[in-house]
């Protein structure tokens, strides 16, 4: 172990010996960075939502979705109804929820509120929502689910539960890349 931690040194003062090499590297990670965003903000343009993706952080939606499933949303002009499962976000609160649509309220004016529960849930979601709101409005509605991977998005929230592990995964990425840089 003691070797390839040496090992490991000496290649990181090489490469910081050599600007060229250096630089490549340092293009490369941003080029895979860009690249990253890139196909995020090409989804979101072809979704019609700010988060085309998202992880099922808890079991509220169980059993049609568990903790850790991925959902890929789409935010259509389509009239949404009972039934479907949205993903609504609260003002004021960073992650959004993932809830089955109960009701629909069309008005004369062409806006909806909408009432939305979770599957296990007993009662609807109306303490969930800012205090006073009794609805959610079209504008609250991030995307309706389209699709899932189960369970893959356990990765993200391991990450979350755990914070050190993001830093031994990006050192043993970093390690990787070294250690592979010469093949």
């Amino acid at each position: 172990m003691v070797d390839f931690v040496d090992k490991q040194v000496d290649e990181l003062k090489k490469l910081w010996h050599n600007k060229r090499q250096l630089a490549f590297q340092g293009l490369n990670l941003a080029m895979i960075v860009l690249s990253a965003l890139m196909i995020w903000k090409s989804l979101m343009v072809v979704t019609k939502s700010e988060s085309p993706v998202v992880v099922v952080l808890s079991g509220s939606m169980e059993p049609a979705f568990q903790r850790g499933d991925i959902l890929f949303l789409h935010n259509g002009d389509e009239p949404l109804r009972a039934g479907e499962v949205v993903v609504f976000k609260i003002k004021d609160r960073e992650i959004p929820i993932v809830h089955r649509v109960m009701n629909v309220h069309e008005k004369p004016d062409g806006s909806i509120s909408v009432l939305t529960k979770g599957d296990s849930n007993k009662v609807n979601d109306r303490g969930l929502y800012v205090p006073g709101q009794m609805w959610l409005s079209r504008e609250d509605i991030l995307g309706r689910a389209r699709g899932t991977l189960r369970y893959v998005g356990m990765v993200t929230i391991i990450l979350n539960d755990y914070p050190p592990l993001k830093y031994v995964l990006v050192g043993l990425m970093g390690l990787f890349v070294l250690t592979n840089r010469e093949a």
